[in-house]
């Protein structure tokens, strides 16, 4: 079998309709579209979202969706009940030992460490982000919070 030898199936296809093309193709004078009115004329009809008459969907909608905040940043939560877990009395907890453990997904990922829980290692934090009661507990056990550089 060559490829011209290949026809599609017996009543697969159809003919194109020539409207418009006198009185004996029996679609001729007025084409198919009847008399007068708005769907006879070019560019009739109406548009893909009219309702009858309703408000249309799109504009029940609101228009946007609040404000966004470009300056925004995200940080990965680490809570102090989790490095009382995962950590040793006198480690270092920073990115790369939280990625290590499996405590955050991403190495570059902005870190901020909060206070649910509780801790009684002294670990010495060096993180994105502290929050107040966590770098109490943290100091009460014994460690200390650096900042980042």
């Amino acid at each position: 079998m060559q490829i011209h030898d290949l026809k599609p199936a017996p009543g697969s296809t159809h003919k194109r309709k020539r409207v418009g093309r006198g009185p004996g193709s029996g679609h001729g004078k007025t084409a198919g579209r009847g008399m007068n009115g708005q769907k006879s004329r070019a560019g009739g009809g109406k548009g893909p979202g009219f309702e009858g008459g309703q408000t249309t969907l799109y504009m029940r909608l609101p228009k946007l969706p609040g404000f966004k905040n470009p300056n925004h940043k995200l940080y990965a939560p680490v809570n102090v009940s989790r490095l009382e877990l995962k950590y040793e009395a006198g480690e270092t907890v920073n990115k790369e030992t939280l990625f290590e453990k499996g405590i955050i997904k991403h190495k570059d990922a902005l870190v901020k460490v909060l206070a649910d829980g509780e801790i009684t290692k002294a670990l010495t934090v060096n993180v994105d982000k502290v929050s107040s009661a966590a770098q109490a507990k943290i100091e009460a056990a014994g460690g200390k919070v650096e900042p980042l550089c």
